[in-house]
């Protein structure tokens, strides 16, 4: 049986006439000249995180700021890190400008080898402290069962929003307020609501209805719990990379030649499953194709042609034939007939579960409020708030 399905195809009914972001985005509108909803998102944010002459001073208020909350503690900031390019260069930045971070990783038995070097290479070089929370492998691997049985695009919110509470976590308990992450809207963009939706009750109901074990081995942070850590804890997320350029291929080259950093291709590819789930599920399945959101933020920060973005995003994805496609069947113990019966299934979106979706939505105002003092990242308001889906 031939298990890889046929090739990627790319076709949109239209297409963002200033990036690559298309009509296959649930929601997605257009103004006047054909530019569509996550160009407004990325101009919003140039407006309040401007590079200009003021920017290196904004940088070192809060760098400021930090180290003086901090002082007399053995670390000033809490800093997630994936071997990736982005959480590698926030790290390298964070020390460049004095500030005593810990480094924290998640390890959800997915890590491809040259992750896991460049996070040795990197906190080695750098003098940082690194705290590992290993997952129990057998209660991840049900639950990340559990969102493909769910038939949603969100399949690596489990990863994610485990990374999120265990950040929180340990901040709190090293006494931290302040949580630095390696977002860029300038390189990444904003994805769309409908491709990822994340938060403790969701998780918690797909894994009530689908998985067979109680998760233990791992923090999965419910609302309550955020809003304590946010609003009473007053524990802040900070994006250095919205106050730093970033050229991409400048960024390889410090990354190489000063921690000995390697690439491991697409971006968020140092997860092997990432590299599977995005290039073989999401295309095949939904018709969604991550490269759109990556690549329109470049063609938007004039690191790429928009011509040469459409090229791209018309290739297939996937190149790691039947040996990564075996290699993720075997440890999630699925066989092809049972994957196969995945790939079939009609896609859901989030809303066909619980979660808390509903209550976030009436909250509005106080996610606005969370964002102007810096308790909430904007790009979380603009997700929920900028269109529907």
């Amino acid at each position: 049986m031939n298990i890889i399905k046929e090739n990627y195809s790319y076709e949109a009914n239209k297409i963002c006439t200033r990036c690559v972001m298309d009509d296959t985005v649930s929601g997605i509108t257009y103004d006047e000249k054909g530019e569509c909803t996550f160009c407004k998102m990325h101009d919003d944010l140039e407006t309040k995180f401007p590079l200009n002459e003021e920017t290196p001073q904004k940088l070192q208020d809060i760098v400021d700021k930090i180290k003086k909350d901090g002082r007399a503690k053995q670390y000033d900031c809490i800093l997630g890190v994936s071997g990736g390019r982005d959480s590698t260069y926030t790290l390298y930045n964070a020390v460049k400008l004095g500030l005593r971070p810990l480094a924290v990783h998640f390890d959800n038995g997915w890590n491809s080898e040259i992750a896991v070097q460049n996070i040795k290479n990197a906190t080695e070089i750098l003098g940082v402290d690194l705290h590992t929370h290993v997952a129990d492998w057998e209660e991840f691997k049900d639950l990340q069962r559990s969102f493909l049985f769910a038939s949603v695009p969100d399949a690596e919110v489990p990863t994610d929003w485990v990374i999120f509470s265990v950040l929180f976590k340990e901040a709190k308990e090293n006494n931290v307020k302040y949580i630095i992450h390696g977002h860029s809207f300038r390189t990444e963009g904003t994805s769309p609501l409908a491709w990822t939706y994340m938060d403790g009750r969701y998780i918690h109901d797909i894994q009530k209805i689908f998985g067979t074990i109680k998760l233990k081995s791992f923090p999965n942070m419910n609302l309550l719990k955020y809003l304590y850590y946010s609003f009473i804890k007053r524990i802040k997320q900070i994006r250095f990379l919205y106050y730093l350029p970033y050229n991409e291929k400048e960024v390889f080259k410090i990354l190489e030649n000063e921690l000995g950093w390697k690439n491991y291709g697409d971006k968020h590819h140092e997860s092997k499953y990432t590299a599977f789930f995005q290039s073989y599920i999401l295309t095949r399945k939904f018709n969604i194709d991550k490269r759109k959101l990556h690549y329109s933020a470049k063609v938007r920060n004039r690191q790429l042609s928009r011509e040469e973005a459409l090229k791209v995003i018309a290739t297939d994805p996937f190149t790691g034939g039947i040996e990564l496609l075996n290699y993720c069947l075997k440890k999630l113990d699925f066989s092809h007939d049972e994957f196969e019966k995945i790939m079939n299934e009609k896609p859901k979106l989030f809303l066909e579960y619980k979660s808390y979706y509903t209550l976030v939505k009436i909250m509005k105002k106080p996610i606005k409020w969370g964002t102007d003092v810096g308790i909430i990242p904007d790009t979380v308001y603009r997700k929920y708030f900028s269109f529907d889906i």
